[in-house]
């Protein structure tokens, strides 16, 4: 039976192996994982074509089945390498890596579920990290941080636009009819919406002159509402930027993205 020191060694091992990548053996790891997860989401590219699909079917079945065990194997060895287990399984990593497995074990139930499997495209976020692209990190985090700090603005800024498309549905709804293709308030919402964010699919657009004020109007609103959240986000990514990160994992909940002279973790306290 190994000792106390010795299982904890084997943990710290395996945790710099599969979380960090400052040695030669874990970065050797990541980019190992990067190129197996490309190789997957292309099996499973190739399986949605029909002539592929027919041809060669079986053996992309087995492939795919073969790269989930591995995944589920490696998604299991970061759950035991880290000290708080449960803290990296609802990480956004976490969760991403639990959600490139489940698809395929779903497929056996629910046919066509594991085309969802590209997925796994989010795992390769991780590559910022690897690479020691550490000034990459530096800016995705400033734009989490700008997007979180605007996050009520933009919530506000969302009810008035919900607000607003229900009302000038309703209203296109009474103007228009349902002889001009406005058949029920949802449709004339649907309506609202593809013209307020100016996408103009087509599909439905007013006959009477009255109607096409309206919509008028609301493709000119569109324009000032569609630059509204950008501006939020962008004067918040102006004020001061981040100091330098670390690249470095906490070895209790797997997260990144510390001060670089940081020596505990700002989410757990684990010891860095």
């Amino acid at each position: 039976m190994p000792t106390g020191e010795a299982r904890r060694d084997w943990r710290h091992t395996l945790h710099t192996v599969i979380f960090e990548a400052d040695t030669r053996a874990g970065r050797a790891f990541d980019i190992t994982l990067i190129g197996l997860i490309l190789l997957s989401v292309l099996a499973v590219i190739l399986e949605s074509v029909s002539g592929i699909r027919v041809r060669y079917g079986v053996e992309l079945q087995a492939i795919e089945w073969a790269f989930t065990i591995l995944f589920t194997i490696e998604y299991l060895l970061r759950l035991i390498s880290i000290g708080r287990p449960l803290l990296y399984a609802r990480s956004f990593f976490g969760l991403v890596d639990l959600l490139a497995i489940i698809p395929t074990y779903l497929s056996a139930l629910i046919p066509g579920t594991q085309f969802l499997l590209v997925i796994r495209l989010l795992r390769i976020l991780r590559i910022f990290r690897i690479l020691k692209l550490a000034q990459y990190v530096v800016e995705a985090q400033s734009l989490v941080l700008a997007l979180n700090a605007t996050r009520r603005k933009i919530e506000v800024f969302l009810f008035v636009v919900v607000t607003l498309v229900v009302i000038i549905g309703s209203l296109m709804y009474v103007i228009e009819g349902e002889e001009h293709g406005f058949t029920s308030i949802p449709t004339s919402i649907y309506w609202a919406i593809v013209t307020l964010t100016t996408v103009g699919y087509g599909d439905i657009s007013p006959s009477t002159p009255i109607g096409q004020a309206l919509a008028s109007v609301v493709m000119i609103l569109g324009y000032g509402i569609i630059a509204v959240p950008t501006g939020l986000v962008t004067a918040e990514l102006m004020r001061k930027p981040i100091g330098p990160i670390s690249t470095q994992a906490c070895p209790a909940c797997s997260a990144d993205g510390h001060d670089a002279d940081a020596v505990f973790c700002k989410y757990c306290g684990e010891r860095l």
